[in-house]
């Protein structure tokens, strides 16, 4: 009787190892998507809500059929580098580079192996991101609305706002790869208007309100805003800036002049 109830012990003990090991199983096996972004969950919560439901559309629920591994730069663009590395190091499936151009870049230079979705604001060719539009190549893909493209439209838009306009102050972000080819597209088309551009740097709250002081001394006549993510994080700050300094303001976003929260 007593070997019986033995049996019986270790049967039922058995029955309850084997779901756990099936479980523990299933996890080792569940799918890894790196999730690398310029900033944090706090800024953008539709965006990361949207990537869920996207997942979600297509069968893949976080947590119960693929793990997601954040990494958060907290808007500090030199990080994301190590970020990326990090997820490599971590043997994700495929990596999202999402919140700004610099992350896509950040995950391309980690990785030849491990599939990468972008998305950019500015020429993923010129950037080095992929070979061509229709032919990316390699191990990168994603979207681009190559907004960074338009700025010179936006340069004459403005100064057919403010048609007196002779300086018009420039902030951009240094940290952005974006800003090199479109410093260049913006001066010249200054140029073709016969138009100044004062530049002013900016990648943290301070220094933003140095920059817009900059321009009030310098007495330019209205301020342009490089796209970048990190402006439209700080917008309520820019569109003040802007109010307080009786500066007319131009931005690839209309949240961003709207200084909507």
């Amino acid at each position: 009787m007593r070997r019986r109830r033995e049996f019986i012990a270790l049967l039922g003990g058995a029955a309850t190892a084997w779901p756990l090991a099936a479980r523990a199983q299933q996890q080792q096996k569940m799918p890894i998507i790196g999730y690398l972004s310029g900033f944090s969950s706090t800024v953008f919560p539709p965006l990361l809500a949207a990537f869920r439901e996207g997942l979600a559309a297509q069968g893949y629920v976080e947590s119960r059929n693929v793990a997601i591994e954040y990494r958060w730069a907290e808007g500090q663009y030199d990080r994301l580098p190590t970020l990326a590395a990090d997820l490599v190091r971590r043997q994700v499936a495929v990596i999202a580079a999402t919140g700004v151009t610099a992350s896509g870049v950040a995950a391309k230079g980690a990785t030849t192996a491990i599939p990468i979705v972008f998305a950019s604001g500015g020429d993923p060719v010129k950037l080095g991101l992929v070979a061509s539009l229709n032919r990316p190549a390699r191990n990168v893909t994603g979207i681009t609305w190559l907004s960074n493209t338009m700025a010179p439209k936006r340069l004459e838009l403005l100064r057919e706002l403010v048609p007196h306009a002779r300086t018009i102050g420039f902030l951009i972000n240094p940290g952005n790869p974006n800003v090199p080819t479109e410093t260049i597209d913006v001066q010249t088309a200054a140029d073709a208007l016969s138009v100044r551009v004062r530049i002013a740097k900016a990648s943290t709250a301070d220094e933003i309100d140095t920059a817009f002081a900059s321009f009030g001394q310098a007495g330019v006549d209205a301020i342009f805003i490089a796209g970048d993510p990190f402006f439209f994080a700080r917008r309520v700050q820019v569109t003040i800036l802007a109010a307080r300094h009786a500066i007319p303001l131009c931005s690839d976003s209309r949240a961003n002049v709207e200084g909507e929260d």
